[in-house]
């Protein structure tokens, strides 16, 4: 590594590193240009690096090239990023232990303390790959992995009647499919988005809620609408129960939340045309399949956020029916 005496001695090998040679010390300085010492030096200002638990979703992401971000959103149970990649944005979190299990996330073992995750407002830099994510004073560091995709028992996993029927009850407050749903801070009422869907799950149509779905996406406040968390319920739904419409489903979705949408939703939008669902969810599901209880995956799940757990528990509730529809049809 050069130091000062390298740096400022004339480029001959006589002179070069004499206060080494003369045994004065010497402070040691990066090969590369000033903007590398700024760096350096904005790393040493970082607080100490904090491992977590880190989705698979991102682990392109994360081990791939460091990239340049910026804060979404910074809250006590999480912080979110905006990665520019050749594909395009991506978003990935880190998250304490008590939020919402995301498949885009690293999630840390503490949980929240009622303060800001990180003391940064929106828009400020940020760094993300070589296995960290840099944001403000938390450097966070990939640990160890989990798979946000449920193991299921094969690819089309059969459901459990009493389970669909429990699932159907704590969302209509009746076990058999009702003619309509209701979702705070959607539109309600036989002209609504849901009322459309619905209907088109009574034909077994799955190209008529895709139609649907463009009344659906960005539909309702906050980083991820709740008319987003419906069709994402679907979407991933629809995938894990191997429907065999669920990859254009899924791309459709994806590609009309393009503009339309927050780039927090939209990502979770495009991990869940792959499967890849949050912890609450996939429990459920598991539950689904004879894998756990579901009366208390239920209620974790539909207590997520104030209208995210609900509507995501629609979506799946959705596309069970559209998958029981779509097979007596076959």
């Amino acid at each position: 590594m050069p130091t000062i005496d390298d740096r400022t001695a004339p480029a001959t090998g006589a002179v070069r590193g004499r206060a080494a040679r003369a045994g004065v010390p010497t402070i040691p300085l990066p090969r590369d240009s000033a903007r590398a010492t700024v760096a350096t030096s904005a790393r040493s200002r970082a607080g100490a690096t904090v491992p977590a638990a880190a989705s698979t979703g991102v682990a392109d992401l994360l081990r791939g090239p460091v990239r340049p971000a910026r804060v979404l959103l910074s809250v006590p149970a999480a912080v979110y990023l905006e990665v520019r990649t050749d594909r395009g944005p991506d978003v990935v979190g880190v998250l304490t232990s008590d939020a919402a299990r995301l498949p885009l996330a690293c999630v840390l073992s503490r949980p929240s303390n009622g303060r800001a995750l990180v003391s940064v407002p929106s828009g400020s830099p940020a760094q993300v790959g070589a296995g960290r994510i840099v944001v403000g004073d938390l450097v966070v560091s990939a640990a160890a992995w989990w798979d946000p995709r449920p193991r299921l028992p094969s690819a089309r996993p059969a459901l459990l009647p009493e389970g669909v029927r429990e699932l159907r009850g704590a969302l209509y407050g009746d076990p058999v499919m009702p003619s309509s749903f209701a979702l705070a801070g959607l539109p309600a009422g036989p002209s609504g988005p849901l009322a459309a869907l619905r209907g088109a799950v009574r034909r077994a149509d799955l190209d008529a809620a895709l139609r649907t779905a463009i009344r659906l996406v960005g539909l309702g406040p906050g980083l991820t609408p709740a008319g987003d968390d419906v069709l994402a319920g679907i979407v991933a739904g629809l995938v894990l129960l191997g429907h065999p419409d669920a990859e254009r489903f899924g791309a459709g979705v994806h590609a009309l939340a393009t503009g339309r949408t927050t780039e927090l939703s939209r990502s979770l939008l495009r991990h869940a045309s792959a499967g890849r669902v949050s912890g609450e969810f996939a429990a459920v599901v598991r539950a689904l399949v004879g894998d756990g209880a579901l009366a208390p995956a239920l209620r974790t799940l539909l207590a997520t956020g104030s209208t995210s757990g609900r509507a995501l528990a629609l979506g799946l509730a959705t596309a069970i029916d559209f998958s029981e529809r779509g097979a007596r049809a076959r």
